[in-house]
Parts: structure tokens; sequence; C-alpha cells
């Protein structure tokens, strides 16, 4: 097991900066979870962490040691790539111990530690077979087994789902859950999906442009996101934003912009006291939104009348595309709605669960 450190780690590709002064320590026998768009540097990060790039700048710490310099077969961590990468000629248990192998390990142990990886990934029975007799899961199975049997100090997981069907990824996600519930190994796992992020992660880690915008355990960074950018990504479908002002009335403090005009109930206010007479971006997920007909008055709810443009059945919800004026946002409602396309229908805002953003920054506006 073990503790990895990046410390101020940065990469060029020519001019180009793919990281960034970044800074991330991952506890042992922690799994984190490195999530953002494409071209964000969360795959970077994982080959410099392999030793499959070279560090531009900073430095890399296994166990409080700086593995920069060592080679990758040196670093003592296994990777999954999102290609399986088996060798089509060997049959399952050969591609599971050829890393053994090649390391000098006996047939004894390569044969023990193979049989007993499969055990836990449930392929037993598939070790005489060849990747091309397997289904996509298994494959990847197997390439989770290949990792296993190494028994390294840190397990690096680069999108390893991104080509399975969407039912067989919910399954994958809960057999990767339970192997680092079993083996309790450090695990650093990067995806682009931010539901397979929130649902596998003990803390995340959500990155943009090289650096890392938002860090923490994944309810805190859905409930509290640093800004607006984190508060857009987590979350689907994705919160609603509204251009406005932060205004005094009175005692009480309002948000103003051509169409809305929303008294904040009191812990926003005395969140946002400070932010009175600033330009903010107002942010409210989609989930704190009701269908008013479906749903009983609350303290700090609001009604509003809206136009419905677009209505999308999801089984057990209602997404709903609205409008009032030239705003546009989603709510997501009961499946028993009425809401009709065309149609105006008056909908509930739950305003103790709003966000606001400073205009300019798009940073948090928090207390103090």
């Amino acid at each position: 097991m073990a503790e990895l450190e990046l410390r101020n780690i940065s990469k060029k590709f020519g001019d180009v900066y793919a990281l960034r002064d970044l800074n991330l320590a991952v506890a042992d026998k922690s799994f984190v979870v490195l999530v953002g768009p494409s071209g964000c540097g969360k795959s970077t990060a994982l080959m410099l962490i392999a030793g499959l790039e070279e560090v531009t700048a900073g430095e890399i710490l296994i166990d409080g040691r700086v593995v920069n310099h060592l080679e990758p077969k040196d670093r003592d961590i296994a990777m999954v790539f999102q290609n399986y990468a088996l060798y089509p000629h060997m049959d399952v248990f050969k591609n599971m111990g050829f890393g053994l192998k090649m390391r000098g390990f006996s047939k004894a142990e390569i044969r023990e530690r193979v049989e007993e990886a499969a055990r836990i990934l449930e392929i037993d029975s598939l070790l005489d077979r060849k990747p091309r007799e397997l289904s996509g899961g298994q494959r990847q199975r197997v390439a989770m087994g290949r990792a296993i049997v190494r028994q390294p100090k840190v397990f690096l997981f680069d999108e390893p789902l991104s080509n399975l069907d969407a039912k067989l990824r919910l399954a994958m996600r809960a057999e990767i859950s339970k192997l680092h519930d079993r083996l309790r190994t450090t695990v650093i796992y990067v995806t682009h999906d931010q539901v397979e992020a929130m649902t596998l992660a003990e803390r995340i880690v959500i990155m943009k442009d090289g650096r890392i915008m938002d860090e923490g355990r994944p309810l805190e960074v859905y409930q509290n996101p640093r800004n607006m950018f984190v508060a857009g990504f987590i979350g689907s479908p994705a919160m609603n934003f509204f251009s406005g002002v932060l205004e005094r009335d009175r005692d009480e403090l309002v948000f103003r912009n051509e169409e809305l005009y929303l008294t904040l109930p009191e812990e926003a206010k005395k969140r946002c006291e400070n932010a009175a007479g600033k330009k903010v971006m107002l942010g409210i997920r989609p989930h704190h939104m009701q269908d008013a007909a479906l749903s009983p008055d609350l303290p700090g709810w609001i009604r509003l009348k809206a136009k419905v443009e677009i209505v999308e059945p999801m089984g057990n919800e209602v997404v709903l595309l609205l409008s009032i004026g030239g705003i546009q946002f989603r709510a997501v409602v009961d499946p028993h709605t009425e809401a009709r396309v065309h149609h105006e229908m008056e909908i509930r805002l739950d305003l103790t669960k709003i966000h606001l953003f400073d205009e300019k920054t798009e940073e948090a506006i928090r207390q103090g």
C-alpha cells in the first residue's frame, strides 16, 4: 500500500502546457477519481505517475520517496488502460501471468497469483480461453486481473469502462468498488464521466485546462462547488445559471434581472450579504425544482410561471426545458406531470438550495 503525492507538477508538449503546477496528495488505500472534460490533463497526470511520460517540472513521491528518475517497472505501479491490450494468441491464464513471467517469478507463484486474482474477479472458469472468445466485460476483468497479480502499491485506471455499453459499465463500476474494498490498495481512477466519478470516488478531483478546479468528497463538491465550472460539470442535468445583480430592498436581499425578482431566504442572505450590489450568477440544480401542481408549498420555495419548450420523459422522472422571457432552464419533475409543450405551467424553486457566483471571477460567493 502507498501514499502518493504530486508536488508542483507541470508537463509541456512543445509550447503547450498539459498540466500546470499540479498539487495532489493521495492517502494510502484511498480511491481518488480524476474527472474532467477531454483535454483537461487527467490522463497525462496518470501517465506521469506511471512513468510513461517524463515530468517537465515538479516531483512525484510514493511513500515519501521521489520517483521521477525511476523506470515504470521500478515504481511498483500497475495500470489498466481504456483498451484492454491483451495478447490475442495467449489464453487468459498466460495473459494474466505474462508480466510475472517477465519478472522471473516461479511457475508455482505465477499459478497461485493468477488463480487467486481470477477467483476475485470471478473469471476462474475462463483461464483457458483466448481473448476473442470473451465478452467486453470479461476482457476488462482479464486486464484488471493482469494488474492485480502484480500486487502493486498503486493501481492506475485510465477510463477502463468507456468501451463498454451502459448496462455493463454499471455492473463493472460495482465490481471495481468491491475490488477496492477487498484489496484496499491505493487507486487513482481517470474518467470523463461525472456520474462514474461520483459513484466510485472516496475523493473526487475535478480538472480543467491542466489545473485542479476543486476536490473533496463527492457530495461535498456537489453541494458546495468552488466555482461555476465545477457547479456546471458535476450533476446531471447540469446546473442552471441566471445572470443578474444582488440588491438590497429594505431588510431583504434580492436577486434581479429583466425576468426575475427573487427574495433570498435568510440562510442565503447571510451567506451573500457582502455581495450586495455586485453582478452575480445564480445557480440552481434542475432537481431543486418541482411541478407546482404536484408539490406542496414549503418554506423557502417560490412559484414561477414558465413556458414549456421540451418534455423529456425519463421513466422515473421528466426533464423539462422551460423558458421565462428570453431565459431558458431545465427542471426535473415528477413523472406524473401534465406539462405540455408550448403551454404555460407553474414551477416551484427551492431558494434554500441556490448557489451564487461572482459574475467576473466565477468563484462561489461564500460567507466572509
